[in-house]
């Protein structure tokens, strides 16, 4: 049984755990990040385009106060002329707009790096239509810290613009004394600032909440160490399976040496426990290579297929135990072992130019060695 501290939420949310969750769609949200971005795209909007909007919007108050006598006993005159009131409008607030539009999606790709689709949302849920659960999420603590940052948001807001209207009032006054000229551009720039100071109060409060909200959700995904330690297991997977994949891996990798075998040089024998086959080609190679080597019946395996395709068999105890034991397949003969080896290569090129001439040059074929000197501690036959 799990002790009682392993089952509490104590480590941190695995990776898979939080694939997991932004797969169903829970992702850290923060909606004061997102009122930041809308007011900050809409404030620098507004600063970028004021020259603009000055200019569009004296032309849309023309033509919404300009009427020909024609038009005025023309029935249709009157719509034709608010749907080209309409679409001077729309036209003049539509980069407004988009500029509001970009500041809702930059929030989600800057908190969680990238948009969140998640079908799983979209699903009905009747345990979100159970009253109950409402009534008790409406006074859990969740829902009491967020109407208490609420009204905190508020009170900084109103706080913000009220010190820009006191600070500004005498500014405010005076421009009832102003001709309209100067005072619409005047008040504009008041708008924007008091429009700054609301934005910048927002940054504030979205700096506070977004590591908060970070907090809470990476909290809320913590796991206990029995949870971890049965994610292992199911990433692991079963060991039986586990096994299975590895026995064919395994004979795979036998198949593949067994086809190098009939393009050795040589085969070094014990003569019956182990086998190693041995290639070397001087363009190549810096030194012969091990392609194949079993000890058993995988030996006998190497030793079949070496007398079916005529590779030369040697019998060199020694060598082959400390081959076998000190180098894998695709792999060099060690320094060591080099002066053995090449008494077996010399005999492997003697016998290939006797194969060529035959008998018939009068030469005799060579003797093969009778035995290598392996140097003292390779050859685990010593032990």
């Amino acid at each position: 049984m799990a002790e009682e501290s392993d089952l509490e939420k104590t480590e941190s949310p695995s990776s898979r755990r939080l694939e997991q969750a932004r797969e169903e769609g829970q992702v850290p949200q923060s909606r004061e990040l997102a009122a930041f971005l809308v007011m900050a795209a809409g404030a620098l909007g507004l600063w970028a385009l004021s020259g603009w909007f000055v200019q569009r919007g004296k032309e849309v108050m023309r033509l919404g106060l300009t009427l020909d006598r024609q038009d005025a006993f023309d029935a249709n005159a009157l719509g034709m002329n608010l749907l080209s009131l309409g679409n001077e409008a729309l036209t003049t607030l539509l980069p407004f707009f988009i500029a509001t539009v970009v500041g809702a999606l930059l929030g989600p790709v800057l908190l969680n790096g990238g948009f969140v689709f998640s079908p799983k949302v979209l699903t009905l849920n009747f345990d979100r239509l159970d009253p109950i659960k409402g009534v008790k999420r409406m006074f859990s603590w969740q829902s009491i810290a967020e109407m208490v940052k609420g009204l905190l948001k508020t009170l900084l807001l109103v706080g913000i613009v009220w010190w820009v209207v006191v600070h500004e009032q005498d500014k405010l006054f005076a421009l009832l004394a102003q001709p309209i000229e100067t005072a619409l551009p005047a008040f504009g720039r008041l708008i924007l600032y008091s429009f700054i100071g609301f934005v910048a109060g927002l940054a504030v409060i979205a700096l506070i909440d977004v590591p908060f909200q970070l907090w809470r959700y990476y909290t809320g995904l913590k796991m206990t160490k029995e949870e971890l330690r049965q994610e292992m297991k199911e990433l692991e997977g079963d060991p039986h399976l586990k096994a299975r994949i590895r026995s064919q891996q395994r004979e795979i990798a036998r198949r593949r040496m067994m086809s190098e075998v009939p393009k050795a040089d040589v085969v070094v024998t014990n003569p019956t426990h182990f086998a190693v086959a041995l290639k070397y080609d001087p363009a190549k190679m810096n030194a012969p290579q091990v392609v194949a080597k079993g000890m058993n019946l995988v030996a006998q395996k190497i030793r079949d297929l070496a007398a079916e395709h005529r590779v030369p068999v040697l019998e060199l105890p020694p060598l082959a135990r400390a081959l076998y034991r000190h180098v894998e397949i695709g792999e060099a003969v060690p320094t060591a072992l080099y002066t053995a080896v090449a008494e077996v290569m010399a005999y492997i090129y003697q016998l290939n130019e006797f194969m060529k001439v035959g008998q018939a040059g009068g030469r005799l074929p060579p003797s093969p060695p009778r035995a290598v000197t392996v140097p003292a501690g390779l050859d685990p036959g010593e032990l």
